[in-house]
């Protein structure tokens, strides 16, 4: 018996074998299939309601910053808009001033206020860089551009513009209108940059072409300025 059980110690550290109990991993392996198939439908019940419960608070935290973005930037976009309508009148109005001192009403070439020597603010608007006109535009733009960037980038979770009351209504007419006053900005800044750098001629031996390309910057300028106003107006009154 003391011989047997010498050689089951020396065998041992010899081949591997270890007198230890079977390790919990090792029950666990050995038990049915069917033990871990098993799971409590309420336990998965509950896991399901509290996983849902997380997506809905991250849906409404979403939700309510998506909300107070769109308010503080759309008070941002009327300030610029109403900045923005403020600057393109003064261009307007001093392009306007503009055309008539070196054109006058289809005036000639001998009969234009400059050539009368008639022109409103003085004879020096005859001639050089129209500055006051040309820093007023390049204003306009600017503002112009950031206003109607923001519009884009305002969040809108209400989907404001689908809806059927008098605000969805509105709202989706400022928002046809700001394609008509987009391609009127476009085409006056491309009308603009062509006159400035003498693209149709000089007065001297164009006139004619000069007055027509004026008269036509002049109507896509006031057509602008009223789809302008008409989009900023439907929307503040």
């Amino acid at each position: 018996m003391s011989a047997a059980l010498a050689a089951l110690l020396f065998a041992t550290p010899v081949f591997g074998l270890a007198l230890e109990p079977p390790s919990i991993d090792a029950a666990l392996m050995a038990a049915p299939i069917g033990v871990y198939a098993s799971v409590d439908p309420e336990i998965v019940a509950q896991a399901s309601a509290a996983a849902d419960a997380v997506d809905e608070a991250d849906e409404d935290r979403l939700y309510t910053e998506q909300v107070r973005q769109r308010r503080e930037l759309g008070q941002i976009h009327r300030a610029l808009g109403i900045a923005t309508w403020v600057s393109m009148t003064a261009t307007v109005v001093l392009g306007f001033i503009q055309f008539y001192n070196l054109y006058g009403f289809g005036a000639g070439q001998d009969t234009n206020p400059c050539a009368a020597g008639s022109a409103v603010f003085g004879q020096e608007q005859c001639y050089g860089n129209p500055w006051p006109h040309r820093i007023s535009a390049i204003t306009t733009s600017a503002l112009y551009t950031a206003t109607f960037a923001l519009s884009f980038a305002m969040p809108d979770p209400n989907h404001a513009a689908e809806g059927n009351g008098a605000f969805a209504d509105h709202l989706r007419i400022h928002q046809i209108l700001r394609w008509v006053h987009l391609a009127g900005m476009l085409a006056q800044v491309g009308i603009g940059i062509a006159l400035s750098s003498g693209a149709f001629g000089d007065r001297a031996n164009d006139y004619s072409t000069l007055q027509t390309v004026g008269a036509v910057h002049q109507v896509i300028g006031w057509t602008t300025w009223g789809a302008l106003t008409a989009a900023g107006a439907i929307m503040l009154f």
